[in-house]
């Protein structure tokens, strides 16, 4: 029997919101979630017990206190639902399943997928979408949704992508809810990436935040006064195809100069492979163009441990981004650059080249203050922006009765 009384609709978006809420702080006061939705104490204290009764929220201790009683502090139990997160690149789709508290309750799964060959991308991801969740064993009814990541021009309002997994006269997210079950919300994975920096990494709480995705390609994440910036189509952010150089090598775009030519992981693959068969010296070997998810981590590796032309394979990139990120400096002036994404696995080797490019490019008076930093969610941020984004529409869409069962279940 559901633990739910009977509820108006605009009750239920409440507690969604509250859920919401207290998912991405972990845990609030009630004065705090009442500041947060607007609402008065009573009215929000009454949702909270709710909850509470329901068994999706639960007290978890006193907040700090400057003087008087200590407020009581409320926070999600992890097993309330689930949300699939989906993280895809040209190459490989990995697949997971996080709780509220951002643990992973089943082994993440990859699917070899690649985006330019696969003709049947699209179904096959659907199918293996479908069978990871029934292997899961965990219901439907407790998955909020799937939150899905990936490269290319994604237009997240009609749910499809110009550049991949071409939807014929349908969309991607509608396939994919056809062959699931499920609610299926898709952005572009640079986008992901800031949004999870933004809601739980290293540009929460900042204004204005530029975060580099360094991949196969070079994405960008607009952070603008304290929200996610898309521009008017959604494709703002487009970081790779600056034309940054005359060196007649064609990106993916078409075009010809991008700032991806010099500086993405793959073609620092590229670069590492081409000298390796020109006799550099170096520790790293076997490193192949066919398996080059291992042959990036060999080099990251390999650069961690002081290996010269690894260093010197990725200071050379990143002097380039540095390059590309002083002139969008003198555009926008942040307070934070936030290097994120697979790239990152080699640490605080990219900031001195990437410092450097701003001393040599930047006007002094306003690069001063900047903060540049690595990611603390690194190879994972991908995947917990999907999360992230699944949670961000929790409380705008229109209440069923599977959302009760996602609460009370």
């Amino acid at each position: 029997m559901s633990k739910f009384s009977p509820v108006s609709e605009k009750q239920l978006v409440f507690k969604q919101s509250l859920i919401k809420h207290l998912y991405f702080n972990k845990e609030l006061s009630c004065a705090e979630l009442s500041s947060l939705t607007s609402k008065s104490l009573p009215y929000t204290a009454k949702a909270l017990a709710e909850l509470m009764e329901e068994g999706a929220v639960i007290e978890s201790g006193h907040a700090h206190s400057t003087g008087g009683r200590r407020p009581q502090n409320y926070s999600l139990k992890a097993d309330i639902m689930y949300v699939v997160t989906v993280a895809m690149d040209q190459f490989i789709t990995h697949v997971g399943v996080l709780n509220m508290h951002n643990e992973y309750v089943v082994e993440v799964e990859n699917l070899e997928l690649d985006l330019s060959n696969q003709t049947d991308a699209l179904n096959q991801l659907a199918e293996f979408l479908n069978g990871y969740i029934t292997r899961s064993g965990i219901p439907k009814e407790k998955i909020a949704g799937i939150g899905i990541g990936m490269p290319g021009f994604v237009d997240v309002t009609k749910g499809v992508n110009y550049t991949f997994l071409q939807a014929g006269a349908g969309s991607i997210t509608s396939h994919i809810e056809k062959v699931t079950g499920l609610k299926v919300q898709i952005d572009n994975d640079s986008s992901l990436i800031a949004l999870a920096e933004l809601r739980l990494g290293a540009a929460r709480g900042k204004k204005n935040s530029m975060v580099v995705n360094i991949g196969w390609g070079i994405g960008l994440g607009l952070i603008l006064n304290g929200k996610l910036f898309r521009g008017t189509n959604g494709f703002a952010g487009e970081f790779s195809h600056i034309p940054l150089f005359t060196n007649d090598k064609i990106c993916n775009c078409g075009k010809m100069g991008c700032l991806e030519t010099e500086t993405s992981l793959l073609v620092i693959a590229q670069k590492a492979i081409a000298g390796l068969k020109e006799g550099r010296t170096t520790s790293m070997k076997n490193l192949s163009s066919e398996q080059v998810e291992d042959t990036y981590r060999s080099i990251m590796e390999a650069a961690s441990k002081g290996d010269k032309y690894a260093v010197e394979l990725l200071s050379q990139a990143a002097y380039h981004i540095g390059r590309g990120v002083a002139i969008l400096i003198h555009v926008l002036n942040p307070e934070q650059i936030v290097l994120s994404g697979r790239g990152v696995m080699a640490g605080k080797l990219w900031l001195a080249p990437i410092q450097q490019a701003l001393n040599e490019h930047c006007i002094p008076r306003i690069a001063e203050n900047i903060e540049i930093m690595i990611s603390t969610l690194g190879y994972e941020a991908e995947r917990m922006g999907s999360a992230a984004l699944v949670m961000e529409h929790f409380d705008s869409t229109r209440p069923q009765r599977k959302s009760k069962q996602l609460i009370s279940a």
